[in-house]
């Protein structure tokens, strides 16, 4: 009788920032289905999600991929209900609005490797030092500036082999820090994809003992920070071809009451990297502008080359956001436009 691995991963109750627990059930004969994924539950008490009198939470899978390294093994998301079965309050997932995959989301995922050794970015030296100015470090080659190349492909290639729609990765513009690409139709997708390829980084980065160091502002000083910039489109943006429509929408973030509301929900710090240095605009203002990576929202130069056919790219949240929750901000704003 075959035996599967499925390893459950969730988000825990630990805020402003929730991290990712996951525990393996074996199951017989499993078909590889996520309907065939039975519910489950855990000890929301462990992971400040219930009282120790009243702990048990349930487990509900909601996505699944597969687990490349492990024999006959899947990773399952999961979200966390109640034992009545309605959401719990940390469970984000669940209070996505409208996502019919007429959103569609590309997020671009920075990183830093950090060697847990040394209490540094990977590839820095002691301490108290410092690798020469960042410069020659963005999509760099070579051993004296590009570190950590074999974690990152190997990543890759779990993310491949899982069914993730990877479609890129680059070293960045700080020496250990690096990026790479999720993009998915439909909010809940797009998350779900985020948090396996976060899953499988997490994993792969035990075996090294580096910390996958999801902080805005990993490093102070003359350094940038880590971000997760989230491109962005419907059916309106994709056909519309009128520059016009594309400025109302960008419009429509500019109140400043919208902006408290997007930055409360891109990430935790966010406030010492969004400095209107190193490539971010101001925490508090909100531009946008054509191919400026100096704005809140960057209007691609591919979009108004296609005639204003295409997407936009909110560079605001933080690399360690909820994508969940940046999704759904984000469609709640556009959808308020009227046309």
């Amino acid at each position: 009788m075959a035996k599967a691995r499925l390893e459950y991963v969730w988000l825990d109750g630990v805020l402003p920032t929730q991290k990712m627990r996951s525990k393996t059930k074996i199951v017989s004969d499993f078909s590889g289905k996520l309907e065939d994924c039975p519910m489950w539950n855990f000890d929301g008490s462990s992971t400040e999600q219930a009282v120790g009198n009243d702990s048990d939470l349930l487990l509900k899978p909601v996505n699944i991929f597969k687990d490349p390294p492990r024999k006959n093994g899947y990773i399952v998301i999961a979200e966390v209900l109640n034992p009545d079965g309605t959401p719990h309050p940390t469970n984000a997932r669940a209070t996505i609005h409208d996502d019919d995959n007429d959103f569609w989301f590309g997020f671009e995922q920075e990183y830093v490797l950090w060697d847990l050794s040394h209490h540094t970015p990977y590839g820095f030296p002691a301490p108290g030092y410092f690798p020469p100015p960042q410069g020659p470090f963005y999509c760099s080659v070579g051993a004296e500036f590009n570190v950590g190349r074999d974690i990152i492909e190997e990543h890759l290639d779990q993310c491949i082999e899982a069914g993730l729609n990877i479609e890129g990765i680059n070293a960045e513009v700080m020496k250990g820090q690096w990026e790479y690409q999720i993009f998915a139709k439909g909010a809940k997708e797009a998350g779900d994809q985020i948090w396996a390829a976060r899953y499988l980084l997490e994993r792969i980065g035990e075996k090294h003992n580096v910390r996958i160091n999801l902080d805005p502002k990993p490093v102070e000083g003359d350094w940038n920070g880590s971000g997760m910039h989230a491109n962005f489109s419907n059916t309106t943006l994709r056909t519309c071809g009128s520059k016009e429509i594309y400025e109302k929408i960008c419009e429509a973030f500019s109140p400043q009451e919208v902006i408290d509301k997007h930055i409360s929900v891109y990430g935790e710090g966010n406030d010492l990297r969004l400095t209107g240095a190193h490539e971010t605009a101001p925490i508090d203002k909100f531009t946008y502008g054509v191919s400026d990576r100096g704005a809140s929202i960057r209007i691609p130069i591919m979009t108004v080359e296609n005639g204003y056919k295409g997407w936009l790219e909110d560079r605001r949240p933080a690399s360690n956001a909820d994508p969940y929750k940046v999704a759904s901000v984000i469609i709640d704003t556009v959808k308020s436009v009227k046309l």
